[in-house]
């Protein structure tokens, strides 16, 4: 579904920063000034959604995970929302330095949270002392915490999708270094150099976040719903060369 530009403008996504905190590589990006501010070009960021969704639709259908990054304020629950509802991993929280680069490490600590949960269902967790079972609980709830939201995340994402480049730089370099495609929001004050797939959009109002996340859900959405149909031909088309010996025994037996 093609994006309009004036359920953008509703939702306040072409208001940028100040224009003395701009980055002159969002320029191409810039509609006008108005009162000390720029203002993006609508037009040019909904061309950048369907870009984007595109690009994102065909990860998601290739059976790849899209990474969705948001530690922001306003941010943070429209990401866990959007990204819980697609069964997409998510990081609200600090970002875990050395998430990407790292990767063998934090899939240890989440086997910790495994561990721990198997301890409870066969009692082994009542045979450890209070105090023991108190350490391990504030374990538990640091780990759910800061990655139970990427559990199922069992190898490098396909894709990172991220709200403000700025403040999580971190996470743009590890997924530069591993050579993981980028796709962001940029406001006017960012370097829009460092991402693959530029979504010029203000990055500060929920409003806006939750309009261009609810356009990138629906885009993985209908990968998945591709991936999906593909998996069920194929499963009908292995029952049917399955079935063929019994079908021409049949019409032997007619015969």
């Amino acid at each position: 579904m093609a994006v309009e530009v004036k359920e953008l403008l509703e939702a306040g996504v072409h208001f940028g920063h100040l224009t003395r905190k701009w980055d002159p590589n969002m320029a191409p990006y810039v509609y006008m000034e108005r009162n000390g501010i720029h203002i993006i070009n609508l037009y040019k960021t909904a061309a950048k959604i369907d870009e984007a969704g595109a690009a994102l639709s065909k990860i998601a259908s290739s059976g790849r995970k899209i990474l969705f990054v948001a530690t922001k304020k306003q941010a943070k629950d429209i990401v866990a929302e959007k990204a819980g509802k697609i069964n997409m991993p998510y990081i609200t929280e600090r970002w875990p330095g050395g998430m990407l680069t790292n990767f063998v490490t934090i899939r240890k600590a989440i086997k910790k949270m495994t561990t721990i949960d198997r301890m409870k269902k066969d009692g082994t967790f009542l045979t450890l002392s209070k105090k023991e079972r108190l350490q391990v609980d504030r374990l538990r709830a640091k780990l759910e915490k800061n990655l139970g939201s990427i559990a199922d995340m069992t190898r490098l994402p396909g894709a990172l999708f991220v709200v403000d480049i700025k403040r999580e730089h971190i996470a743009i370099k590890e997924a530069q270094k591993l050579n993981i495609p980028i796709f962001a929001m940029v406001d006017t004050n960012s370097d829009p150099r460092q991402v693959d797939y530029v979504i010029p959009a203000n990055d500060d109002a929920s409003k806006s976040i939750d309009k261009i996340l609810t356009h990138v859900a629906n885009a993985v959405t209908n990968g998945l719903n591709e991936r999906k149909a593909e998996k069920a031909e194929k499963d009908a088309a292995k029952a049917e060369v399955k079935a063929a010996p019994a079908k021409a025994e049949a019409v032997k037996e007619e015969e």
